[in-house]
């Protein structure tokens, strides 16, 4: 169905003069021949786009007005270009949702509406488009709203809720206040878009960086690079860095223009640390009084975007914040009818379908749920042979880890050499195991309340090999132990 999307997205844009005079005049030249203006082609930019009047791909348009700067997302309606619609909505702050008013609140319009707010949208303003063809007439518009809030009821009501008339063709209420609408005193699309208020929601995350880069020029320089993903961070401040779980302070906060006395999310920093902690890309600066979860295993709703179905027998890379790493779906539990929004049983996912998923990654990452943390609670899964983007998740929460009751558990005393103790400590959690730094000189591994059947000591002349080499045979020595399984 024809929503005029694209149509609303042109008149925005002519209206409010932010349309270049030869995008102008390659609308006129195309449209000669049928008379008039149309809107439309100032974002359907490709020649099936034109021919058959809808939307497929995703266009960004860029704005602005005295009061803000803005991006626009065309993305497309139709069912079948439902992964196209998930990728323009995923770093939105705002969706606006058209209904035609000649035909109410169809399929198409929840389905919108649904996925707006999976993807944690908190502002939805709903255009009731095509006034001027139900000759402007309130009760219409009102009987819409009507539909509209009782389903968004169903889905958790977005703590943002707009409901405009407009007409795109005609430009009612779309820059400006249209007086032929009299009974309608909220404001034009244009006027609510400058005014709503788009600040984080306080959801209170802690201080989150994932690292992207470890900057060494020189020796007298070691910065971790990487952008906030939430929470404020300060000179002196404790932080975490995990998996190793190696707690330190921050020294410094670098950027180009110098350095910070604070920083916060989305900014994009170097930071610079107390003392020279094992830090890689992939790993994550935390604060820790608020840490994020643990997670081998994590169930999640999931969208799929590949020709070849979704199944638990495929082999996945997961991208998850920074770091890569193989992957795999223990188990599709259903499909969500996104009509209905009922839970449909299902073993695999096709095509622009969304369900919900378990996922296991090959060593522990550490997430928060999507709808606190949109960057560590979202991921996409990559086609382990051919690094293809297959689907995007959000994720719901950490699975429970089921320890076996009989494993066996180790304290590991490393005298001297802390280097080695943490390096091996971050081999262990990568391996997925539990480990407890209990000091620079002993650790702990295995399921928590188990008393340690294994003891291994480790003295300077035992570790005479370099750290790396160390490492390993310690590691070796606890997979003949038994402490650890072996593959």
């Amino acid at each position: 169905m024809d929503d005029g999307k694209s149509t609303l997205i042109g008149r925005l844009l002519y209206d409010s003069q932010t349309v270049y005079e030869d995008q102008l005049a390659g609308i006129r030249k195309a449209t000669k021949a049928h008379g008039g203006l149309d809107l439309s082609l100032l974002t359907d930019g490709l020649r099936a786009e034109r021919e058959q009047g809808i939307t497929i791909d995703v266009a960004y348009r860029y704005f602005s007005t005295p009061r803000r700067k803005f991006i626009i997302a065309d993305t497309p309606g139709h069912e079948q270009y439902t992964r196209n619609m998930a990728t323009g909505a995923s770093t939105a702050e705002l969706a606006i949702v058209l209904i035609d008013a000649r035909h109410g609140v169809l399929a198409q319009s929840r389905r919108h509406a649904f996925i707006a707010t999976l993807l944690g949208i908190r502002h939805l303003a709903i255009a009731v488009n095509k006034m001027d063809l139900v000759e402007y007439r309130e009760e219409v518009f009102t009987a819409i709203c009507e539909d509209f809030r009782a389903f968004v009821g169903q889905i958790g009501n977005p703590p943002d809720l707009q409901f405009i008339p407009v007409s795109a063709l005609c430009g009612d209420n779309v820059v400006t206040r249209s007086k032929r609408m009299p009974w309608y005193s909220g404001p034009a699309l244009l006027e609510y878009l400058e005014t709503v208020s788009i600040a984080p929601e306080k959801h209170e995350v802690g201080f989150r960086l994932p690292v992207q880069y470890v900057i060494r020029p020189n020796q007298d320089f070691r910065g971790i690079a990487g952008q906030l993903a939430s929470g404020v961070i300060r000179p002196g401040d404790p932080v975490v860095v995990l998996p190793s779980g190696r707690e330190t302070r921050v020294r410094s906060i670098v950027t180009r223009e110098g350095e910070l006395a604070e920083a916060f999310a989305p900014m994009s920093v170097t930071v610079c640390l107390d003392e020279e902690v094992d830090v890689s890309r992939g790993d994550m600066l935390v604060s820790p009084q608020d840490r994020p979860e643990r997670a081998l295993r994590f169930e999640a709703t999931l969208v799929w975007m590949n020709e070849k179905a979704a199944s638990a027998v495929r082999p996945f890379l997961l991208k998850h914040t920074t770091q890569t790493l193989p992957a795999r779906i223990v188990e599709i539990r259903h499909r969500i009818d996104i009509h209905t929004l009922g839970a449909q049983p299902a073993d695999e996912l096709r095509l622009n379908e969304i369900g919900a998923v378990l996922v296991e990654a090959q060593r522990p990452i550490f997430v928060d749920p999507y709808r606190r943390n949109r960057f560590t609670g979202s991921f996409i899964l990559l086609d382990a042979l051919t690094n293809e983007t297959v689907g995007a998740g959000m994720i719901e929460r950490a699975a429970a880890e089921n320890f076996d009751v009989a494993a066996r558990s180790a304290a590991i005393s490393i005298e001297n050499n802390p280097e080695v103790l943490w390096m091996l400590a971050r081999r262990l959690v990568e391996n997925g195991q539990r480990v407890v730094v209990v000091s620079n000189q002993l650790l702990h591994v295995g399921p928590e309340g188990i008393l340690p059947v294994v003891e291994l000591s480790f003295n300077a002349d035992a570790l005479a090999d370099n750290s790396a080499r160390a490492v390993d045979r310690i590691f070796q020595e606890l997979t003949g132990r038994g402490v650890i399984a072996q593959n």
